[in-house]
This record gives C-alpha cells, structure tokens and sequence, in this order.
C-alpha cells in the first residue's frame, strides 16, 4: 500500500495541471429527474411497477429515511437498477472472509473470476494462488486480474507461476508503459476493486486484499476470526501487544442475481484493458433467487460516471437520523465535507471511525486536517485503537447501507476503478449498526478541546499533507 502512495506522489509532478473534478450533486435535480418507482431486476428480469411496488411495500417498513424516494434518487443519478432476491452476509476482518473464500472456490464447477488490489507472495498469497492453480488443474476456469502498482513489489515469479499452472492473468494498467494496452496509459488510475466470483452464483467484495495483513484478526473479532459482533453483550478480547494487532475490515457474501451485476464489471474491465479473449465459461446463466435482499451493485472507474460518489452523497444529504461511517484513508473533498456539517447542523447524528495508526502516514495526516471544521460543525469523530483500519463501510438512518473498496478521498472516486454494494433495509442495516458499535467500544473520542491543544508537529504533518490530498 504505501509503495503505491508514493508513487502516486512522483506521479503528481508529471501531470500536476490535469487535475480531474468531482461533479455536483444536487439532489433537487436528481428528485426532479427521479421516477415514482425505482426499477428492480431479479433473475427474470425487470419487475412490472405494482408487483416493483408491492415488493418494496413489504420489505421496506416505515423508516426515517425514504427508501423508496432514496432508491429513486440514486437510479436518477446512476442508472443502476435494484437487485431482488440476494443473501448478503456480513464478513468481519481476514480470518473469516479468507475461510469463506477458499471455502467457495474449492467448491468451485465451472469457473472462478478474481479481482484485486494486492496479491502478496507471501504464506497466505502462496496459500490462496495454490487453490486457484489446483482448481484450475481440474479443469475449473480461473481468471485474475491483479494491479501493477498494488503489486508492484511482488516478484513476477509469483505470477508467472499461477500463469504456468494454466491461469489466466491480467496486469491492470502496466507500470511500464511498453506493456500497456486497452485506453492508454495513465499511471495514475489503478484498479482498487476486490471482487471474487464463483460460478457465476457466489460473490464477494469489500476492502480486503490478499496479504499476511490478514492473517490476524482485530480486537473487533476477539482474535476468533468468525462468528456475528455482539452488539451488545460482553466486549471483545483485547490485543495483548502493539505486535498482536489485526486489521480490522469487512466484506460481503453475496448469493443471488446480484451476483451477475459483479460478474459484469469484470468482464468490462478486462475487455476494456484489451486482453485476449475470456475463456469459455458459463459466465451468465439465470441465478435462482437467494434471499429476501434488495441490493445495488456500484462499480466506479476513472472519467466514468462517478456512480459511487453520487449514491454516497446523495444518501448524506438525504439522511434524517443518523450517518455512521468506517473510513480508512478519509480525505474528503468539499462536497462530502458540507454533506456531513450540514448533516449534523439538522440534528443528524454523524459519527466517523477513523484510524488511529496507518499504513500510510500522508493520507493519515492529510484526513486529520479535516477534524476541525468537522468538529466544530458537530461531527463526532472516533479512532479506532490497536487495528490497523482498513474498513469502507457506512450505515445511515439504520437502513442504508454500503460495503465496498472506496475509501472517501479523491483518488477513489477520480482514479480507481471501484466496486460497492448498496444493501437496503433494516435488517442488513441493524448488521451494519451493530459492527459500528463494536468498532465505537474499540475506540477513543476526539473532542474538540483535546484536538485544540495537539502539538505544533502535529498540525505542520496536517498542513504538509493538505498539499498533496488530491494525490493521496
């Protein structure tokens, strides 16, 4: 991670004067472009409004927030229907969702697509590129996409033996710009995704990549590595030393039709980086219902539509209760940072988990800067002690809820390609309020008197920092 930072820094010289910008999201215009009803697919296709109408009626109690009139902004605003019939699982830190991982592709039949930031050779990457190269020996078809700069300290004999083993590799966006194909080379856009699908059924995502990182969990977890949060009862084990500490990070199992929406933006990203052709695989084949889940599959990618960053605002600006947010590199940019003021001057109850350590220090600091307007507009802000937070999760009013691979800070929405998945509903969303709680037990509040008095060091870092957040 921090190699990728700092070349994303070098990389700032060369093109400092082609700064891209976020576009305005008013969610005035997206209510008057917005329909009575959103769409919803499932397995069969687009649901007919009243049967649209009486499934949302069912699923979706009375709440402080709209969903109905919320999923209709966001289809305005992103053109991504819902998703009927999905089973979501909440997955907490490394050990469980790498248990469910390799427990989904030794199962596999057909084929396995993997997306991802980071792949390390190291005990768990030897692990987890093993069971690829041993499924696809089985004749299971195995495609991986992996980014050049998140790898860019992996030895190629890494690759190259999965690439011997019979899988099908593809480099995102080489650094060396000879290797380059698809839309040009632009250094500076990276595919942050983390997505794996399993015949075309099962699928995950969220912020974890494949590293010995992982290998622990976080004190949210009391080191068990699977299970449900408390959400109330006993707290979790703590970490006995600074060495002993996990990261803390979530992801999701998904059954369902959503499954096919992730299916499709890997192909698209592998079809737009010019590689040769997939493999024959049953790729789309119909998915039978799930689950009661109604989901939104987002994926995002440099000078797209920006679908990610309009869904999260747009729910900011629309939220009547509360915003609950665990963000690992938070930088926000002007919108998100009024979105959140304006939030909590209306009565919203906004609460940031944010790191306390990090594997990057310039996105560290440069997120601190931000804690005084925010402090001072009635935002509370918590670090999360003795994890390393890697986490990208935010619940609002309780009903509203996202898991994915975008931090809030400018790169993710300008120049990573990214992937999200919107759950609505209180169920999900009581998960959602649950973890939140543990991740709050687990941390220290920022107040605005002890923010007032930190050294002079300090706010040098934050100012030093503030220069570069566009590029961090």
């Amino acid at each position: 991670m921090k190699a990728s930072r700092w070349l994303a820094i070098i990389l700032a010289g060369w093109t400092l004067l082609a700064c891209a910008s976020l576009p305005e999201v008013d969610p005035e215009r997206a209510k008057a472009r917005a329909s009575a009803v959103p769409a919803v697919v499932t397995s069969s296709g687009k649901l007919p409004r009243q049967t649209t109408e009486e499934l949302l009626r069912k699923r979706w109690a009375k709440s402080t927030l709209d969903l109905k009139a919320q999923a209709t902004l966001e289809e305005a605003a992103t053109g991504v229907p819902l998703i009927a019939g999905n089973k979501v699982q909440l997955l907490f830190d490394g050990p469980q969702t790498m248990a469910e991982m390799m427990k989904a592709i030794a199962a596999a039949k057909d084929h396995i697509n993997f997306e991802t930031y980071i792949f390390d050779q190291d005990e768990l990457g030897m692990k987890f590129a093993d069971l690829l190269i041993k499924k696809q020996r089985e004749g299971v078809v195995v495609n991986v996409i992996y980014d050049s700069v998140g790898t860019i300290g992996v030895p190629q004999e890494f690759f190259d033996h999965m690439r011997e083993g019979g899988i099908k590799l593809l480099a995102f966006n080489p650094v060396n710009p000879a290797r380059a194909r698809g839309n040009g080379w632009i250094l500076n856009n990276r595919d942050h995704r983390k997505m794996l699908i399993v015949d075309g059924k099962v699928g995950f995502t969220g912020g974890i990549n494949i590293s010995d990182t992982y290998s622990r969990s976080s004190p949210f977890r009391g080191g068990s590595g699977g299970g449900k949060p408390s959400g109330g009862g006993s707290s979790p084990a703590r970490a006995k030393s600074p060495d002993d500490v996990g990261w803390r990070d979530t992801h999701v199992r998904i059954e369902g039709p959503a499954v096919q929406a992730m299916q499709w933006l890997f192909v698209q990203a592998w079809i737009e980086q010019d590689a040769d052709d997939l493999r024959d695989a049953k790729y789309f084949i119909p998915v039978a219902p799930a689950g009661d889940k109604v989901v939104r599959v987002l994926g995002s990618k440099p000078e797209g539509r920006f679908e990610i960053y309009k869904a999260i605002l747009l729910a900011m600006q629309e939220a009547k209760k509360s915003i609950h947010i665990t963000c690992a590199y938070f930088v926000p940019d002007d919108q998100l940072l009024q979105a959140l003021i304006d939030a909590a001057h209306r009565g919203v109850d906004v609460q940031l988990v944010l790191p306390s350590v990090s594997d990057s220090g310039l996105v560290f600091h440069a997120g601190r800067a931000f804690y005084q307007p925010l402090l001072e507009g009635g935002v509370k802000i918590y670090e999360l002690k003795l994890s390393v937070l890697h986490a990208k999760t935010a619940v609002i009013d309780g009903v509203w809820s996202t898991v994915g691979s975008t931090n809030l800070d400018r790169r993710s929405f300008l120049h990573n390609s990214e992937v999200n998945v919107i759950v609505m509903g209180d169920v999900f969303g009581l998960e959602m309020e649950n973890a939140f709680k543990e991740d709050l037990r687990n941390s220290t509040e920022v107040t605005i008197a002890a923010w007032n008095k930190r050294p002079l060091i300090t706010r040098m870092k934050e100012w030093m920092a503030r220069v570069w957040d566009y590029w961090l």
